[in-house]
Formats: structure tokens, sequence, C-alpha cells
């Protein structure tokens, strides 16, 4: 019962569409019609601008961190001796937010692809390691101004931190690091075609017009 819970809070959590909502809200259009079609923060930096952009990121950011604390609504005696339990909780949690974010109930199934929301549950689980990825990803976007790029950069470099740097070697969340960067480079895959062929488009979020 605590998992169906958990899991139906988390989904429901993950399918506000934060960017679909502020666009028709604020221009009266679906911004999975402009742009790049994604419901994401970065098409909203493009199609909306910079405010809009910005709220979408702070708010699918903390849709994943709520979600991964969601095990912590319930007593803490419930999992006093079952810390290993908790942190599946929490990864269980964090997964159907992503999923709840790129098929979301309140838009059709049709989201984004689920970055911000995945940096958020990284935040409430492991902020040391999502602070070393953070870093990594505004790095490489200042760059080259590649937000695609930044993204998959971080979620290779994710379980490399994690184990190797943060030392978190509990086997749950070498699991998760591992797959949280595969479903992040997936959902890139069509960026990766575009990077190959130098069609990617930069951009640049801290300018008036992105």
């Amino acid at each position: 019962m605590l998992l169906l819970i958990v899991c139906f809070g988390a989904y429901i959590l993950g399918s506000i569409p934060t960017a679909i909502w502020l666009g028709r809200y604020t221009k009266g259009i679906d911004i999975r019609e402009h742009g790049s079609h994604n419901a994401g923060a970065t098409n909203t930096f493009r199609v909306l601008g910079k405010r809009a952009g910005w709220t979408v990121l702070f708010i699918d950011v903390f849709k994943g961190t709520l979600a991964a604390n969601l095990p912590h609504v319930f007593p803490d005696s419930l999992f006093w001796e079952y810390k290993d339990e908790l942190l599946i909780l929490q990864l269980i949690a964090g997964f159907i937010a992503v999923f709840g974010h790129v098929f979301p109930v309140f838009a059709n199934f049709r989201g984004g692809k689920g970055v911000a929301t995945s940096l958020g549950i990284v935040l409430g689980i492991n902020p040391p390691s999502a602070a070393v990825c953070l870093s990594i990803f505004l790095l490489v976007f200042l760059t080259t101004r590649y937000v695609s790029l930044g993204a998959i950069i971080s979620a290779l470099c994710f379980p490399i931190v994690s184990y190797y740097f943060i030392h978190d070697d509990t086997r749950i969340m070498i699991i998760f690091t591992v797959v949280l960067g595969v479903l992040v480079i997936w959902a890139h895959r069509k960026n990766i075609d575009r990077l190959l062929k130098g069609t990617e488009n930069r951009m640049n979020i801290f300018t008036k017009k992105a």
C-alpha cells in the first residue's frame, strides 16, 4: 500500500506539464507545436523567453526533488531499520516521476525528456553528485552553447562521479546512476544525430532573447 501511494504521488507530480500549461496561459499556444516540439525547459527558453524558461526549469527540477523525498512524508520509524529499503523507495519514486514527465496524464501522455526532473531526483538523493554533474553541464554548455551536449556529457559522467568521487558504492545507487544516465542519453538520441551532422541549435539562456 505504501509503495502504491508513493508511486501514485510521484507520477502525479511528474505529470504536471509545466511548459505546456505555461505556454497556454501566457501565449495561448501548445509549446509542443513550436520550436523543437519538446515540452521542456530548453524549448521554453526558445519559444516563450527567458522568464518562462527559468520558471519551467525550476519547477521541473523541484518535481523530481519532491518526488524523491515523498517516502519521507511517512514516519521515520517505518524505515528506522531499513535504510536500503527507503533508498529503493526513493529511487522508484524518482523514476516514476520522470516517467510521468515524459508521459504526463494531464497532457495526452506527450511530455518532455525528463532531464530537469532527473536532476531534481539526484539533488534529492545524492546532492554532491548533482552539484558536480551540474558544474560539468554548465562548463560544457557555456563553452559550446549546446544544451543537449551538456546534458549528454553530464549523464555520462554521473555514474563515474557518484562511484569514484563521491564514493557512493551502494549497489542500488550504482544501478540507479547507470540506468538514469542511459535514459538521459536515449532521450537525446535525435540531438546526438544533429550534433554529428552539425545541425544542432545553439542557445544562450542568459541573454534577454534565447
